[in-house]
């Protein structure tokens, strides 16, 4: 068994993928680690949109802009993508009222829910790039997401072509306080 550190160290953001299928097996492994993701007084404000077919991919793309985002040729190129969508007015509610000063807690459920699937995928020789800049409403069209639900992010999946190198990370000591901020 790998080392879940290993796993988290090595994981990397993949925008270039081999023309391969991504296999229902393992489709099936990486929404399984969403089911088990937690969330906001297990409410599992998630649902997962497949997209495989290349025309819905295109249309998808067209909603990042065509500058600025490293992802544009990847979501095109991956043979799948998963678009994670949150259910709102759930997470982060108690009795119909919001009860954190964040308001709905969706984001935070998402992306708990996202890392598990970077996570998985990567156990899995797959990679993944978490996209989160494109125009939300025009992927809801596409997608025919229906009133009561956000579109919050696409990621494309599939073979790694290429795998770029670890960025510089800070060392715990520079980001950890003891008993205060600053302490």
């Amino acid at each position: 068994m790998t080392d879940l550190m290993e796993i988290i160290r090595s994981r990397r953001s993949v925008r270039k993928y081999l023309d391969e299928p991504v296999s229902e097996n393992d489709l099936e492994k990486i929404l399984e680690a969403v089911r088990w993701a937690p969330s906001w007084a297990n409410t599992q404000c998630w649902e997962v949109v497949i997209v495989k077919d290349p025309g819905v991919k295109e249309a998808l793309q067209a909603t990042l802009p065509p500058k600025g985002n490293p992802a544009v040729k990847a979501m095109v190129q991956a043979p799948v993508v998963l678009v994670l969508c949150a259910r709102k007015g759930v997470s982060g509610y108690y009795k119909g009222q919001v009860t954190t000063k964040f308001g709905d807690w969706f984001m935070y459920d998402l992306g708990i829910a996202t890392q598990n699937i970077c996570l998985m995928a990567h156990h899995l020789g797959l990679g993944t790039v978490i996209v989160g800049l494109f125009d939300h409403e025009k992927a809801r069209g596409v997608l025919d997401v229906p009133d009561g639900y956000e579109v919050v992010t696409m990621i494309p999946l599939g073979r790694p072509a290429k795998t770029g190198k670890a960025p510089k990370r800070r060392e715990p000591k520079e980001f950890s306080h003891h008993e205060r901020f600053g302490g």
